[in-house]
């Protein structure tokens, strides 16, 4: 791994992130973000719309960490259903998608605006829950068979932090042989390049853009390496008390360690030093299983993206078929999702 490819000499860091969707990517800038998704005949679908202002949390350091983190897992978890919405919609209507019967049940019940957010919030509830037991409760609980073998509170600790990055290792493996999560890895390989690309000051195309490395500073996979990496930290303060009060103490310091890990990881993404470099490289080397090399065509939609959201602040937002520049050619708006 080349870091020179990856902390570009002479480059200028931009504020504009991004997301990987299903056969998309969603970029977000200053003002506003685009969700930019390729559909089954090959054209972009593209929503753009102006971003939730946040309130003065937001920038307060340590906090805005937990603000930002709650606010991304709701937003992603939003946009990635507003991108299977896209595919669904224009599905071709013999390959149709069946509507499961919880889904249907909800609609039903509360109409599909209501429903649709309701699903959004059940997946963030559920995503949170599945998170903090498989990677914060199960390390714990786990390591509570070694206390046979040692009873020193570091190494029991360590010994945790090392099945929960294990866990965490297993879990994106097994995922990333699903197609479908290989096509969103290879989307997130495109966001990285195209973001590199930009910060580097070249022309936004494809050929240009396919020179860098899909590895990011900024990345959230190195935030996920950040949190896992200080929970250790701070949870060896703490000794190894029963395991009751070890599953309490953990979930009480999961906003101090979201807290901490955003701050080192805004930190990563300005500076370029070696201290930076040395503590970004388990993140980077993480992201090498949560990207692939994209192709030419998920190039177009991260640019096109990216295009969208560097625009004039006058500009309408809009909802349509889009050209590989982010401008709009037919407008076609998604009935469900349209909070994404």
């Amino acid at each position: 791994m080349d870091l020179s490819k990856i902390f570009l000499k002479d480059a200028c860091p931009t504020s504009i992130g991004g997301q990987a969707v299903m056969e998309g990517i969603m970029m977000r800038g200053v003002e506003r973000s685009a969700v930019a998704v390729r559909i089954p005949d090959g054209r972009i679908h593209m929503k753009t719309y102006a971003n939730k202002k946040l309130g003065k949390w937001s920038k307060v350091p340590l906090i805005r960490g937990v603000v930002s983190f709650v606010t991304s897992l709701v937003q992603g978890t939003g946009t990635l259903m507003y991108s299977a919405d896209v595919l669904e919609e224009y599905w071709p209507e013999e390959e149709g998608l069946e509507e499961d019967k919880f889904e249907a049940w909800l609609n039903n019940k509360f109409g599909e605006k209501k429903a649709w957010n309701l699903m959004v919030y059940l997946s963030v509830v559920f995503a949170i829950a599945f998170s903090i037991g498989v990677f914060i409760l199960l390390p714990t609980a786990i390591v509570d068979l070694a206390e046979h073998v040692t009873k020193n509170a570091v190494a029991l600790n360590l010994i945790e932090g090392i099945v929960r990055i294990v866990l965490f290792v297993i879990y994106v493996v097994l995922i990333s042989k699903m197609e479908d999560i290989k096509r969103v890895f290879q989307y997130h390989g495109a966001e990285h390049k195209t973001i590199h690309c930009f910060e580097k000051g070249l022309e936004l195309t494809p050929e240009n853009a396919q020179e860098y490395y899909t590895l990011h500073p900024r990345c959230g996979t190195s935030f996920l390496v950040f949190v896992m990496v200080i929970s250790l930290v701070l949870f060896s303060l703490l000794g190894w008390p029963n395991l009751f009060w070890r599953i309490t103490s953990r979930l009480l310091l999961i906003p101090v360690v979201a807290g901490l890990s955003y701050e080192v990881l805004r930190w990563a993404g300005r500076s370029d030093n070696w201290l930076v470099k040395t503590l970004s490289i388990p993140g980077l080397y993480m992201q090498k299983l949560t990207t692939r090399e994209p192709e030419t065509d998920q190039l177009e939609v991260a640019i096109a993206a990216m295009k969208a959201v560097m625009v004039p602040a006058e500009t309408p937002y809009f909802e349509g078929i889009c050209d590989l520049e982010g401008n709009l050619v037919e407008e076609h708006k998604i009935e469900r999702g349209k909070d994404a």
